[in-house]
């Protein structure tokens, strides 16, 4: 920054104020009134340009993220869509290898469902094969 010589500007300000100044400055390690008004003033200007940076930016970061998230929702999807495909193929498979009966499969579907919620959800091969074994051992 180069040197700058001060100016000397008129300032209007109510009493009351100037005596918040006067108990302030000090305890802001201010070695004038002067000094203090003009840190406040600097202060007040960064903070009205800080606004205006937000306001151009704040759009940008929202459309930014909102790409993310509908790149991501996009694959997603294809995954989801491909998995699909594949538990068809798997469950075409079975049924054709297999005869089971109506009320066979309504068990299956409902001890599927209440495995799924013990679980949260996450699905293991190995667990699947320890519990048919299981149950083929008790029957």
């Amino acid at each position: 920054m180069q040197y700058e010589t001060k100016i000397r500007v008129p300032l209007w300000i109510y009493p009351s104020t100037d005596g918040e100044i006067e108990n302030s400055y000090e305890s802001d390690y201010c070695k004038s009134k002067s000094e203090f008004i003009e840190k406040a003033v600097k202060f007040y200007l960064g903070y009205l340009k800080q606004e205006r940076n937000v306001n151009y930016l704040s759009p940008r970061i929202t459309s930014s993220v909102e790409a993310v998230i509908n790149g991501t929702e996009q694959q997603i999807n294809r995954n989801l869509f491909k998995i699909a495909v594949e538990l068809g193929k798997i469950s075409h498979t079975l049924a054709a290898a297999n005869d089971v009966d109506e009320q066979t499969l309504q068990d299956l579907h409902a001890m599927c469902v209440d495995e799924v919620r013990n679980i949260n959800g996450v699905i293991s091969f190995n667990s699947a094969v320890r519990f048919q074994n299981d149950r083929e051992d008790n029957e």
